[in-house]
């Protein structure tokens, strides 16, 4: 354990992504387990703040407005203000950056911990080397309270939807047209890193026409505005007149939470390399991850034991590429076929209608 007092009121500055601090909240558990006495602050931008509140062992949830810019001065003041009224003696950072030592370090928290790096370490009070190699992301930060003393728990994030959230998905599915008889599975075709993590719309619209069909489930489509939006209406568009009343798209119509609520009711996820698969796997959603350019050992969702993920992704040289935009011919998504996916999500916990 360190050396220093234990912490009283312990700051835990998020992740940036939505992906991200789900893959931290293992290492915020190992904090709440090492920490039991202390109240919990978790300061997060406000695009990710709301899924704090579906975690365990949170006290506080602090949504934050500064982007890390330095233009943006009102809305650092304002961080400022809000984390220096929290009155916590400990902060550990989880992001790398400057900022979010420098943003500490100006709200006054006695104490601040986290990576050495991005010229930072004279803002920290503790700082911890960054493990060599790739590692998974959730690892990688627990591999830093480790380095604070803290021991591991497992791998695994949890997020509890409550039961308000459901209620509100229960009622905008029902407006929608589910009967809340047919099995439900959750399809986020978007990704916000670029359109190299997505799989092919066709595919989408193929998948989505056999499971609402043959396998008689009802599809829900969630991701955000924008370019999602387009997506997915796509996607629905594009079924046979018979099969759209099984099609729900919400895709910029739910907040984070009701999204959780939504989630929480699906039999199955299928995802890219998204915010909406590791929300779905902490959920205890069984998932199906569809892994393009990026790393699935790096990225994988943290699936609790009982809830499985499978992970699809092609043998292909390119990848893992981490590139936002394919300057090829897409082939680590154009190779991975709709019967391949639609295997995976009766292996995972669809049960096919005879």
């Amino acid at each position: 354990m360190p050396s220093t007092p234990e912490p009283r009121r312990l700051l835990i500055v998020a992740p940036n992504w939505l992906g991200d601090a789900v893959m931290a909240l293992p290492a915020i558990g190992d904090l709440r387990r090492a920490f039991p006495q202390a109240w919990f602050v978790v300061a997060a931008r406000a695009s990710v703040a709301a899924m704090f509140h579906l975690a365990i062992g949170i006290d506080e949830v602090a949504a934050l407005e500064w982007n890390g810019k330095r233009g943006k001065r009102a809305a650092f003041r304002t961080d400022v203000a809000r984390l220096r009224a929290a009155a916590c003696d400990t902060a550990v950072l989880l992001p790398n950056s400057f900022a979010s030592a420098w943003l500490a370090w100006r709200a006054g928290v006695p104490q601040r911990w986290g990576y050495a790096g991005d010229l930072r370490s004279w803002l920290l009070t503790r700082a911890v080397a960054r493990p060599g190699g790739s590692v998974h992301q959730g690892a990688y930060y627990q591999h830093l309270v480790h380095g604070l003393g803290v021991p591991n728990g497992p791998l695994e994030a949890v997020l509890v939807a409550r039961d308000a959230d459901v209620a509100e998905a229960r009622a905008l599915l029902a407006a929608r047209g589910w009967d809340g008889r047919r099995r439900l599975v959750a399809v986020a075709p978007g990704a916000a890193y670029g359109t190299a993590k997505q799989w092919l719309p066709e595919y989408f619209i193929t998948l989505v026409r056999e499971l609402t069909g043959s396998d008689g489930a009802t599809c829900v489509l969630v991701g955000g505005g924008g370019a999602d939006a387009a997506t997915t209406a796509q996607i629905r568009t594009a079924q046979p007149l018979e099969l759209r009343d099984h099609v729900i798209d919400l895709a910029g119509a739910t907040s984070l939470s009701a999204l959780a609520g939504v989630l929480s009711l699906a039999d199955v996820c299928v995802s890219n390399d998204s915010g909406a698969m590791h929300v779905a796997a902490a959920l205890g959603v069984p998932v199906v991850a569809l892994f393009g350019p990026t790393n699935e050992h790096e990225t994988a969702p943290l699936a609790r034991a009982a809830r499985p993920a499978r992970v699809l992704t092609q043998p292909v040289d390119c990848r893992p590429c981490m590139l936002r935009e394919c300057p090829i011919d897409h082939r680590c998504m154009a190779r991975l076929q709709p019967a391949d996916v639609r295997r995976a999500v009766h292996d995972v916990g669809l049960r096919v209608i005879p």
